[in-house]
This record gives structure tokens, sequence and C-alpha cells, in this order.
């Protein structure tokens, strides 16, 4: 089943239901990132309307000035989040340098919490790159996935080497740099995202709102550059997923249910195979054969 490792859904305003429409007919399960409290608390209630939601909690960089001096309010918001995201630095579009010691204070508080509570982190990297990477090896913190990165090839190959995962978005499907670090990955820690519903109209300078079904796009295009197929692709994030929940005492629930979907799933396929007519058979084979070209 396909996994959007990285989604804004409380953003989405009049267009939530349509969104969750798409999740359920699509199955895809959508780990939900909070940039702040009141995000955290929006998507803790969408969480109750579909069980392919994953809120999970965290304080943006551009929002860490307002709780840098408020940690211990937020204390209770970590224990509840079954993992911890969207947390990080940015030193690049954030261009307000008094920022930066608050961004540094409360990226530390969650990274601690991380390591005590033993949750995965979901980290925003932008321009602060070695430093998160320092940091996670200081808390032996061995579950990251670094959202959307895009810095600079030397820190890549440290953090691969770390063993970090690395979500590939929409903007593969734009960038060329994007493209040769979504070919570089590893395919033992490579995850997928979309970053909906702001990041295709921030990359396209327009107004389009980045629908579930967008991470089809984004599993599309990394099939292509990695010479595979989107079915295998697929299938490769979702196992990565897995591994990283697994034995992951408050990730148990979901665990135990996208096992039970990616099984009712390979029933279904397999019960359509049995029952296709020859003509379809014929024309699944030819395009089998076609890809293999």
């Amino acid at each position: 089943m396909l996994i959007d490792a990285h989604v804004h859904l409380d953003k989405y305003g009049d267009l939530l239901d349509q969104a969750l429409e798409q999740i359920e007919k699509e199955q895809i399960f959508t780990v939900a990132t909070a940039m702040d409290v009141p995000s955290y608390l929006e998507l803790k209630e969408i969480a109750k309307r579909s069980s392919l939601v994953l809120p999970t909690f965290g304080i943006h960089p551009r929002r860490a000035a307002e709780y840098a001096d408020r940690l211990q309010e937020i204390a209770s918001h970590i224990e509840s989040s079954a993992a911890i995201g969207e947390i990080g630095l940015d030193f690049h579009w954030v261009k307000d340098t008094s920022s930066y010691p608050a961004q540094r204070k409360v990226l530390e508080y969650f990274i601690a919490a991380a390591r005590e509570q033993n949750k995965f982190v979901n980290l925003h990297t932008k321009a602060g790159e070695k430093e998160i990477l320092d940091l996670l090896k200081k808390y032996d913190i061995r579950r990251a996935i670094i959202h959307w990165y895009s810095g600079p090839l030397d820190i890549l190959r440290a953090m691969i080497d770390y063993g970090c995962y690395f979500t590939i978005g929409v903007e593969v499907l734009y960038s060329d740099y994007i493209k040769k670090i979504a070919k570089s990955v590893p395919d033992h820690l490579l995850l997928a995202e979309t970053d909906n519903p702001g990041a295709l109209r921030w990359l396209k300078k327009n107004d389009e709102v980045g629908m579930p079904t967008a991470i089809k796009d984004v599993v599309n295009a990394i099939a292509e550059l990695r010479q595979s197929t989107p079915e295998q692709i697929e299938k490769l994030v979702h196992g990565n997923f897995m591994r990283l929940l697994a034995n992951d005492p408050a990730l148990t629930e979901v665990d135990d249910r996208l096992n039970r979907m990616q099984g009712q799933k390979a029933e279904k396929g397999m019960e359509s195979a049995f029952n296709a007519s020859p003509t379809k058979l014929g024309q699944a084979a030819l395009k089998a054969a076609r890809k293999d070209r």
C-alpha cells in the first residue's frame, strides 16, 4: 500500500473531506505532521475520522521562538504522540537570525524526548543538516526521517551512513538536484512524501492544492529514476516504513493494521488475477514485457 510519510492534513480547510476520501479510497497511510500545538490538536481530531492517519506532534522551526520558554507546557503533547514531527532547524528560509538559538533549544528538547521515549522523528533540515546529524549522534537517535532533503551531498552521504531514512517528495518532478538525491538514497532508506497540501503551490507558484493522490506521481517518478516500477517502489517504501515501526510499543496497533491491510491488498490482487479473462491476462503480460525492454 502507499505510504505518505509527511503531510499537513490540518491545512486542507474546506478540502479536508475530499482529502480524507482520497486517502480512504486509495488506501494511503498518512503521517500527519504538526507544526505547533493547535495543529497537533486538530490532527488528533482528524485522525478520529480515518485509521489511515497517524497524527504526530512537533514544533516547526518557524514556530520555535513561540515555544522556547514554554517547553514544559508541551511535554504532555510529546508523551501523547506516537512519533515526533515536524521538528528541525531552518537557517535558510527563516531569515531572523535572532530566532536560531530558540530553534536549537526546541529541537534538542524534542530530540532528548525522542531518545527517552524511543520515538521516531520527522526532521526539517534546511541549512542545518550537519548540526542535526551531530544531534542525532549525540542522542543516539536511530529512527530518523529526513524530510525533503535538499542539502549538501557530503552530508547526505554521512546521514546515509548513519542510517537516516529520506522522504522523496513532489520536487522530484521538477528539480534535477532532487532527482540526483532520489537516485542516491539506498533502497533500504527510501521513503516517499507529498508535504501536502502546500508543496505543489510553493513549487509552482500558483494556487494548486496538493491532494493525497499526488503520492502516486512521486512513486512513478522515483520508479522511473531508479529504473524500477511503481509497484516495486510502493512495496519497497512500505517495507521500509514497516521496519521503521518495528518493535515500537507505541506503534504496535499501527504496525498490525498496516500488515493486515497489506495482506488484504495481496489477497484482492490474487483474486483479481484468478478471475481475470484470458484477454486481460494477455494484456497484462504484454504490458509487463514492455516494461522489461
